[in-house]
């Protein structure tokens, strides 16, 4: 994975943008990396992603966490949404 492909495809949020935040912040739980430009609170699709790359960050996990290829990671989350599982922030209050 590339560091400017999008881990948060809700906010933009790439893994560079994550990695960095990682070094320079140092937060103590996965779920700190919503201060990260929003990271993981729009539909919650990259939460499982979000909580790979913190683990390798926090060195419990050796390799980098893999995402799927941009096209088919779309395309996981496009389904994921689908079957209501999470709404995008665009479409939060449309009764979708």
């Amino acid at each position: 994975m590339e560091r400017d492909e999008e881990v948060c495809l809700c906010f933009h949020v790439t893994r560079g943008k994550l990695l960095s935040y990682l070094r320079v912040e140092r937060p103590r739980r996965a779920s700190q990396l919503s201060e990260c430009f929003g990271a993981g609170t729009g539909c919650g699709w990259c939460r499982p992603f979000l909580r790979q790359l913190f683990a390798q960050a926090c060195g419990s996990r050796p390799s980098p966490a893999a995402l799927p290829a941009p096209d088919e990671y779309a395309v996981q989350r496009a389904e994921y949404i689908r079957q209501g599982k999470g709404i995008p922030p665009s479409e939060a209050g449309h009764g979708g």
